[in-house]
């Protein structure tokens, strides 16, 4: 019995030296990687996937812990995705949006009734970059106004206005690509800009803070204020109560559009279809992607208002893509809501982040002296690892690099070798596994985490 399949559906075991040669060769020979200095990278072929795991070509296993790019919502090779994707592909691949197509159709109206109250319609793109440019031009098509206000310690994507909206590293290279784009800080508890020493009071800090950006930009020039809900890639931060509704009450006093970024939490990530409706708040606009279907074909979009909907009802809406709504794409997102429901996916996640996930941490927290905070919702959670938990120094300095971020390359190391592929970022382990992810391999990979702390403890120097 063969253990993986070739790209000409040859069967191989597992150890085929000149078969992962080959892959490693046709990479480095011919791709060109993201975020990455060509010549200083050797990427990892990877075999096969199925479930929480995948495998290398030596047979090496590795138990998923990002979910990939967090977008691995019900694992590798789930059968019904994967038998939508081909059910679809026989009946008809592909037809372009400007026709009705019945699967596209069917996401959308899931989507909308999942969504909040007063959603109207979506537009499909093709990822989650594309999905914060429409979001972006909606708001500004809809409202006659240009500026948008996004946060630091955030990240929105790579193209044009979406890298010049994140506020963090990737974008300084990027030059200002929109000059009508600011940046304000959001809440940050445990690094508060604030000075606040409880949530509420971060709260409270954090929208004066905002308020007093819109009084002095002018309210009557801006279009929209962007947020990830929960913030991801830079830190899994949870807003403080208060903290969401409060934005949109300012949105409302000054006649500015919220839009909800969840291309990364939203289809139950922290326990909930969109991360929002953990919080009491309506948007205008959200943006999605990679769960809306484990990112098995490329799919992102856009959940519009009905108010926003309108204001094109007898006038164009000057944008589109070829692929918008693929139904290869629209065919494994209707299988994901099915597998949602059918599987109670919201409540697994919901149930294992608050009885396995949340307690598991607090003991890694009371244990090992890197650990300065833990905080998450659902099966979305960072361990913040520090060098003295007084002073709350980190493991290694903002946007570090070289030999300055090998204590974080030292705890990521010990956990990929001891079979686990981690999420880590700057000074933090983020937990992302796949919703799907049993009980049992939860249990394991919090304990290979709970093995790889003991490395990030040794560069501890604080009591």
């Amino acid at each position: 019995m063969s253990d993986y399949t070739d790209l000409n559906g040859a069967p191989h075991s597992f150890g085929d030296a000149e078969a992962e040669r080959e892959v490693r060769a046709n990479d480095r020979g011919y791709v060109f990687h993201s975020w990455s200095a060509q010549a200083q990278i050797d990427p990892l072929p990877i075999a096969k996937g199925e479930g929480a795991r995948f495998w290398d070509y030596a047979g090496k296993e590795y138990l998923d812990f990002s979910s990939q790019l967090v977008n691995l919502n019900l694992g590798h090779q789930h059968p019904a995705l994967v038998q939508a994707i081909q059910d679809q592909a026989g009946r008809l691949a592909t037809i372009q949006p400007a026709f009705a197509n019945d699967v596209r159709g069917e996401l959308a109206k899931r989507i909308v009734e999942h969504s909040f109250a007063g959603a109207r319609s979506v537009f499909f793109t093709n990822g989650g970059a594309e999905a914060i440019e429409y979001a972006v031009r909606l708001a500004r098509q809809s409202s006659g106004k240009r500026k948008i206000l996004s946060r630091y310690r955030s990240y929105h994507g790579s193209t044009g206005t979406a890298i010049t909206m994140t506020g963090e590293p990737r974008r300084w290279a990027n030059d200002v690509i929109d000059g009508e784009v600011v940046h304000f800080f959001g809440p940050y508890a445990y690094r508060s800009a604030f000075w606040a020493e409880t949530p509420e009071q971060e709260a409270e800090r954090a929208l004066a803070h905002l308020e007093q950006q819109i009084q002095l930009e002018g309210p009557g020039t801006i279009a929209a204020i962007v947020l990830e809900t929960v913030t991801g890639t830079n830190g899994v931060l949870v807003p403080p109560p208060g903290y969401l509704p409060g934005v949109r009450e300012l949105c409302d006093r000054y006649g500015i559009l919220m839009i909800c970024d969840e291309v990364m939490v939203g289809f139950g990530r922290i326990g909930e279809w969109f991360a929002y409706q953990a919080f009491d708040v309506t948007p205008d606009l959200v943006t999605f992607a990679k769960g809306v279907n484990s990112g098995y074909v490329p799919l992102g979009g856009v959940v519009i208002s009905e108010r926003i909907h309108d204001a094109f009802a007898d006038r164009p809406f000057p944008g589109g893509l070829t692929y918008s709504g693929h139904p290869l794409a629209c065919a494994a997102g209707v299988a994901t809501f099915d597998v949602f429901e059918q599987e109670g996916i919201i409540e697994r996640a919901r149930d294992l982040g608050a009885r396995v996930v949340e307690p598991r941490l607090a003991e890694l927290a009371e244990k090992h002296p890197s650990v300065g905070e833990y905080r998450g919702r659902g099966l979305f959670w960072a361990l913040e690892l520090v060098v003295d938990r007084a002073t709350r120094e980190p493991l290694v300095p903002f946007n570090a690099a070289g030999e300055a971020a090998a204590p974080m390359g030292a705890v990521a190391a010990a956990c990929k070798s001891a079979g686990l592929w981690p999420f880590a970022v700057a000074n933090r382990l983020q937990i992302a596994p796949p919703l799907i992810v049993s009980e049992a391999d939860l249990r394991r990979g919090l304990g290979i985490i709970d093995e790889a702390l003991t490395v990030a403890d040794g560069y501890c120097t604080g009591a």
